[in-house]
């Protein structure tokens, strides 16, 4: 696969139609790859039930969930320890018939090795033996902290030293990566990480995390291809609706952008503002934003991106309109720089080359939407009506007629969000962030209105311009761009520009 990770949890058995489905097609795909081995279903202690459904979606590996503290089979199961382990090797007896291989979870081992590490043990002494490739550690509640991961693991290790264990963390604490590291330091030869740190409640420990932990701190080898993390985390992204968070470690959005002049300074003699997550490693590039808090350096570091010099004295009053313009919290990249260096050294603002003039959006209940349009690109006026799938599709392919007429290439809508914020009246101001791809260059932009319509309407028109006016790097390249300016009553648009391989 794209990550090639070493195995992965695809699905629960008995739990709906769709899971059934979704994990046949899964385990079908593996199977003609070769990958049938590292596919894994979670099951139950149910007899041969949860056997029998990974049986028919295809699968060879069953994870099987048992109690992991003596308070959990009493309470929840109502059985004696000795009853529960009966059970467990009576489904152990039908895997081994239907040629599945065997994994356990111990649920709420984190509890049990706390409270009653006695049942514990009496499990693992009736099971050692058993046709069981691993030992699943699950701290299922999250409630550990360094030092405990760290004895409980040991003692697992210790007293049990012929058997692969795996370690699961949750995050309700914040301390999933942290104890990741304490159970690799007490030899834990495996770990159960998410893409983007998701799962219940807290989530569990994201694999970005465990990767910086594994190569850096322990350098150890993994089979993870790092390179295809961000790609892989932003799928993930698209298709659950859960936002990466700006600044998660790795993935996020602004983690590799130095926003200081004096670490772009660093930077410059002899990179003393790098560690060794370098952006590259992980198909990404370091930029430095530019705001109050730039200085020569992150100037200059932008200016050479964009393959522009300039004098001392030039460079000073380019840095000097920055820092203004991020006084009024207005952000600004590279992109942003040519425009600034017109309007200071040549005391005129760049001209935008696509307006929108008029237009007008229509809405009837049983009817489409119709949008009427005039567009005025390159000082010529064109007008074009179209209906569409609410009001904004019936501007976007108004606006794709005229595009047509002049054979003009379409960008690719690929992402559009919008926010609104809590408590927000009628009247509040809506956000919208949409992103396209043009040409293998991703582009950013965001806008602010109290019409939801309106915004998108001012996000597709920067993107236009973004296209008529900047020099987008070619594929292969990455760079990232923010334009715009207060405009009166918070309607600050900012355009986010970046190149990414096809």
């Amino acid at each position: 696969g794209e990550l090639n990770v070493d195995r992965i949890e695809v699905a629960s058995a008995r739990v709906s139609e769709g899971e059934y489905q979704g994990a046949r097609k899964i385990i079908t795909w593996a199977k003609e790859r070769n990958y049938l081995e590292r596919v894994e279903v979670l099951g139950f202690v149910d007899g041969d039930i949860s056997l029998k459904w990974i049986k028919d979606t295809g699968g060879k590996v069953d994870n099987l969930l048992m109690k992991g503290s003596l308070k959990h089979c009493q309470t929840q199961l109502r059985k004696t320890p000795e009853e529960h382990i009966a059970d467990v090797k009576e489904v152990l007896r039908i895997a081994e018939k239907m040629g599945i291989r065997m994994n356990i979870y111990f649920e709420d081992w984190s509890n049990g090795m706390r409270n009653s590490p006695e049942y514990m043990y009496q499990v693992l002494d009736a099971l050692k033996d058993e046709k069981i490739d691993r030992y699943m550690l699950p701290d299922t509640l999250g409630i550990l902290n360094q030092q405990e991961t760290y004895d409980f693991c040991l003692d697992m290790i210790t007293r049990y030293p012929d058997l692969n264990f795996d370690f699961h963390a949750h995050n309700d604490y914040d301390l999933a990566t942290a104890n990741v590291f304490s159970a690799i330091k007490a030899g834990i030869t495996g770990i159960h990480t998410t893409l983007n740190g998701l799962g219940e409640r807290a989530g569990n420990v994201p694999l970005s995390s465990v990767i910086g932990v594994v190569k850096d701190h322990f350098k150890y080898e993994m089979s993870v291809r790092e390179e295809n993390l961000y790609h892989a985390s932003k799928m993930v992204e698209s298709f659950s609706g859960i936002r990466i968070p700006s600044n998660k470690p790795l993935i996020g959005e602004n983690v590799f952008t130095q926003t200081s002049g004096i670490h772009a300074d660093g930077d410059q003699k002899d990179d003393l503002y790098f560690n060794d997550l370098l952006p590259e490693r992980f198909g990404r590039k370091r930029s430095y934003a530019l705001g109050k808090m730039s200085g020569k350096a992150s100037i200059l570091k932008n200016l050479e991106e964009l393959g522009i010099e300039l004098s001392k004295e030039d460079a000073k009053l380019v840095t000097e309109r920055v820092i203004e313009l991020g006084d009024k919290k207005e952000i600004i990249t590279k992109d942003d720089l040519p425009y600034i260096i017109s309007d200071v050294l040549r005391g005129k603002r760049v001209e935008e080359r696509i307006r929108i003039r008029n237009f007008q959006l229509s809405v009837a209940r049983g009817l489409r939407s119709v949008a009427t349009l005039a567009i005025e690109i390159n000082c010529q006026v064109y007008e074009e009506t179209a209906s569409g799938d609410g009001q904004y599709d019936a501007f976007m392919k108004a606006l794709w007629k005229i595009y047509d007429r002049l054979e003009k290439k379409h960008p690719v809508l690929t992402d559009y969000v919008v926010t609104i914020p809590p408590g927000g009246k009628t009247d509040a101001l809506v956000e919208c962030m949409i992103t396209w791809n043009y040409e293998g260059n991703l582009i950013k932009t965001r806008a602010l209105d109290p019409d939801q319509t309106v915004a998108a309407i001012k996000c597709t028109t920067r993107m236009l311009n973004v296209i008529e006016a900047t020099p987008l790097k070619g594929k292969g390249n990455r760079g990232e761009a923010e334009l715009g300016e207060a405009e009166g009553r918070a309607k600050r648009e900012k355009v986010i520009v970046e190149s990414k391989k096809s």
